[in-house]
């Protein structure tokens, strides 16, 4: 079997997807993105199409070094993001020609379902009562919400009060009958990050997601040694490398490393086997699309560390398509009660709808992140 073409198709919301083809028929999809610069990661998988068409796709830990190793740069969002999608691509073919899931070629599962959450009150956190009453409805009992919008690296008691009363009425209205984490997107300095987690710590949130930016990692077990709320991170963590000084420094308690984004399912089954080490626990960043959603789920079955998933259905990013606008079968990513079951078909377990992704990569959006800026003019974190 050879590789014979790598296709890509943008899409709304903001996604983008891989299609990898052979000369025997079988095909894999992935999602190499980076938001707001899929273009740039599209290029990065035409280059590394030299490295691949005319290769054998089942050779996937070959073809993952060369593509880490060979081009002598290694790294980084946009060089992990596109390998993340290749080998996403290559573990559907390859699980496709065997027959069989993908968790089956990973040692099989270790769970029967896998637990998920979903995303309240959007960029600017607001309903966010009303939404977690409307998706309680469903049968979610999990939320996570972004914590604050933006905020000064030393800010006033007004804007903390503002964030705390806000979590207070959750804890208020639902009581113990729901868990949440609070996402703090990296909008929180070091000065404020630890005068917001004491301040939030009566209302036991789940975790603290993004405590400050992934640059200030060396903080995380300063702001851990201050509060009993477990602290997250990795989405913005591209390999096994720079998790490994986090897991080293000690202070987080969950990983979120990004299937799209952290080279795939095979560096990320070696970054989850890492914090299994360190007696951290697995929560794969996934804000994206199918394809994505399918690989994380493939490495929940099998990683005993994995104890939630992120999943986009109806999360604020998705204007203009959702989740499952662009899957064959939308059976695959069924929820009862939060959690979804442990997939069965061969590969990645999704198959596309190419005829409505061909579609939608016709006029797709030029997303981009929001630019955001204080009150004073300067550039402030989104």
């Amino acid at each position: 079997m050879k590789i014979t073409r790598l296709r890509t198709f943008h899409a709304a919301p903001r996604w983008l997807f891989l299609k990898i083809e052979t000369d025997e028929g079988v095909h894999g999809w992935g999602e190499p993105v980076i938001e707001g610069k899929a273009h740039t990661v599209e290029a990065a998988v035409r280059e590394f199409a030299d490295e691949l068409v005319g290769k054998d796709p089942r050779r996937i830990n070959d073809l993952w070094q060369t593509l880490y190793r060979g081009g002598f740069y290694r790294g980084g969002a946009i060089l992990m993001s596109a390998i993340a999608g290749i080998d996403q691509a290559l573990w559907d073919i390859r699980g496709k020609t065997l027959g069989v899931p993908v968790h089956e070629l990973l040692g099989g599962r270790v769970r029967e379902r896998m637990k998920t959450y979903r995303w309240v009150g959007g960029d600017r956190p607001a309903d966010v009562i009303a939404q977690i009453r409307r998706l309680q409805a469903l049968g979610y009992d999990t939320f996570k919400l972004n914590g604050t919008e933006e905020l000064a690296l030393v800010d006033s008691n007004a804007r903390i009060d503002a964030v705390v009363a806000r979590i207070a009425e959750i804890r208020e209205a639902f009581g113990n009958s729901i868990d949440f984490g609070i996402d703090f997107h990296g909008r929180v300095g070091v000065p404020m990050a630890r005068v917001l987690l004491r301040e939030l710590e009566p209302y036991r949130p789940l975790f603290v997601e993004e405590p400050v930016l992934p640059e200030f990692w060396e903080r995380y077990r300063w702001l851990s040694d201050g509060t009993s709320i477990p602290l997250a991170a990795g989405e913005r963590m591209y390999s096994r490398t720079e998790f490994k000084h986090v897991l080293e420094a000690g202070g987080i308690s969950i990983l979120q490393p990004d299937l799209s984004h952290a080279g795939g399912i095979t560096e990320c089954l070696r970054i989850a086997a890492m914090a299994e080490a360190y007696d951290v626990a697995l929560a794969p960043h996934c804000p994206l699309g199918p394809v994505a959603l399918a690989a994380c789920l493939q490495v929940d079955f099998v990683c005993w560390n994995a104890m939630l998933q992120e999943q986009s259905i109806g999360i604020h990013y998705n204007e203009g398509a959702d989740l499952l606008d662009y899957v064959s079968d939308a059976s695959v990513f069924d929820c009862a009660n939060g959690y979804i079951a442990a997939p069965v078909a061969p590969g990645l377990g999704v198959e596309i709808d190419e005829e409505r992704l061909i579609a939608a990569a016709a006029a797709p959006p030029r997303w981009r992140n929001p630019s955001w800026r204080h009150r004073d003019g300067s550039v402030a974190e989104w």
